[in-house]
């Protein structure tokens, strides 16, 4: 576990991995004209040798604007390949890449560049909604350089060569919300990422065939740790797209040129791609699978896609752990068990536990905790949140609740108390709560989720007015939507005279929930 006191090492001291060559260098060594990626954006494309080249420049550019071990290196932009470039320079240099939630406010953006202090921030048009002005005037100055000026740099720098990589190193930050809805940054090493990476592979059947599409956004550990690190191990090629368009995507899954094989997306994005009018399940019958996670998937939109013959594979992981559980591909067994997340691999340990840590019985739903070399050793500058995110002996909390059968088949029960997933990203009331109680005319508020056949789950407000206020529900809503980031704006808002509450003035949000319901 990390003591976030002294959370980066200087440097390469002590008894640590290295390794002298990372799994990209390998490729490019082993099968150097194969296609590693292409940009359909900017119709660029890279073999494994170039685009190893590509990357050991881009470690230079990053060395060249003073770079040490242990620095940040942040980024604001859509899909890019430069983006895969960057993470992958940063595990190079030792530094720690930061890729940030561009669907976010510019008050929230600036919070995490607060909280992760990078000395360089890449991006594309987003970095014009950022006031660094402000920022630079707290810490220290902040250095902006666009993706095209990080392409032109790259080109002209010369390749760093190639040096031993402590992979005990934290190489990744990722951005979370924890239950107070305060942003953590998961600190994850490139032994974490590997085994993400390996645990994948097993599930998903990433080969050096294999071709995944990259659209899901690469400030999640889907885009940035699952859609690209099972696929450079085994010398795969990424397709990588700047953003989710059913049509356009419909049309590169069916394309027989780009011959995708895997593709992952939330369940509202595969419900999107079969409500497109050009939807068509015999083109996408040369998939592997569709892989979903990060949201509540329906059986019966399950069973759908495996009556045209596709397989749709669901799964479970988080920031702090990657891709944990999958089903098999196989249609049969997924339709057996619908709505399964699916089992782990031999890397992995699993329990779940009542609430006094004692073992569940089969099929008897509990905490899940994980333990495993995939596991976060912590949050960055969080040190109670890590220390009360594991166990004494050394479980990771997921605050997941699930259950499991006889033949280690998981199923998720609920998730943390009151959070809920819409469109794929993780809300909490509380972070909603806390923006409502600034507001003069607000006297409290609750939000709890309730269902919605496009995103999932939304958001379903309540609000108590101060004595003597009438609220606009419209100007509500305009307020929140100066605050924080769309998504997370509720769907629903409903004006009561009291929150129901406890005897110890705990608000009842399952009283709430039943009136949602209703």
């Amino acid at each position: 576990m990390i003591n976030n006191k002294t959370t980066i090492p200087a440097g390469n001291k002590g008894s640590v991995t290295h390794s002298a060559i990372d799994m990209l260098a390998l490729q490019a060594r082993t099968q150097p004209d194969r296609l590693a990626a292409m940009d359909l954006s900017y119709g660029q494309q890279w073999s494994y040798s170039a685009f190893d080249k590509s990357v050991a420049q881009c470690a230079s550019v990053l060395l060249q604007h003073g770079i040490n071990v242990g620095d940040r290196v942040a980024s604001l932009a859509k899909n890019r390949v430069e983006l895969i470039m960057l993470h992958l320079a940063c595990s190079r240099t030792g530094s720690i890449y930061v890729p940030l939630n561009w669907r976010l406010s510019p008050t929230e953006i600036a919070g995490l560049i607060e909280d992760a202090e990078p000395k360089l921030l890449f991006g594309d048009d987003y970095l014009q909604t950022i006031d660094l002005n402000r920022i630079n005037q707290q810490q220290t100055v902040i250095e902006s350089i666009t993706l095209d000026q990080l392409a032109e740099e790259i080109s002209a720098a010369t390749p760093l060569p190639p040096a031993p990589i402590n992979a005990e190193l934290p190489s990744l930050i990722l951005y979370t919300s924890g239950t107070s809805g305060k942003p953590k940054g998961v600190l994850l090493s490139e032994n974490n990422i590997t085994e993400t990476a390996i645990n994948f592979s097993l599930l998903g059947k990433v080969n050096h065939h294999s071709v995944v599409l990259c659209d899901t956004p690469m400030f999640h550990v889907i885009g940035l740790v699952t859609n690209i690190r099972p696929f450079l191990m085994h010398g795969g090629s990424l397709i990588v797209s700047d953003g989710f368009v059913p049509a356009t995507t419909l049309a590169r899954l069916a394309d027989s040129q780009l011959a995708i094989s895997h593709y992952f997306c939330v369940p509202q994005m595969a419900e999107a791609l079969r409500a497109e009018p050009s939807f068509n399940p015999a083109q996408l019958r040369g998939l592997t699978a569709l892989f979903t996670g990060g949201a509540p998937h329906p059986a019966a939109s399950i069973n759908a896609w495996l009556n045209d013959g596709i397989a749709i594979v669901d799964g479970y992981g988080m920031s702090e752990v990657g891709t944990v559980f999958g089903m098999p591909l196989n249609r049969k067994l997924i339709a057996e068990r619908a709505g399964s997340v699916g089992i782990a691999t031999t890397r992995v340990q699993a329990r779940i536990v009542d609430v006094n840590g004692n073992d569940c019985a089969i099929g008897t739903a509990g905490e899940l905790l994980l333990k495993g070399a995939n596991v976060t050793k912590g949050y960055w500058r969080r040190e109670q949140e890590t220390l009360a995110a594991f166990t004494d002996d050394g479980w990771l909390r997921t605050g997941d609740i699930a259950r499991c059968d006889e033949q280690g088949y998981h199923w998720l029960v609920d998730r943390r108390k009151d959070m809920f997933i819409s469109g794929g990203e993780n809300v909490y009331p509380a972070e909603i709560e806390a923006v409502l109680a600034g507001h003069p005319q607000v006297k409290e508020s609750a939000v709890v989720a309730r269902a919605d056949q496009r995103w999932g789950e939304v958001g379903h407000l309540y609000l108590v007015a101060q004595p003597g206020c009438e609220l606009d529900t419209d100007s509500i809503i305009a307020y929140l939507e100066q605050k924080i980031a769309r998504y997370k704006v509720p769907k629903y808002l409903s004006l009561i005279d009291a929150l129901p509450r406890n005897g110890a003035g705990k608000v009842l949000k399952n009283t709430l929930r039943e009136l949602t319901d209703n």
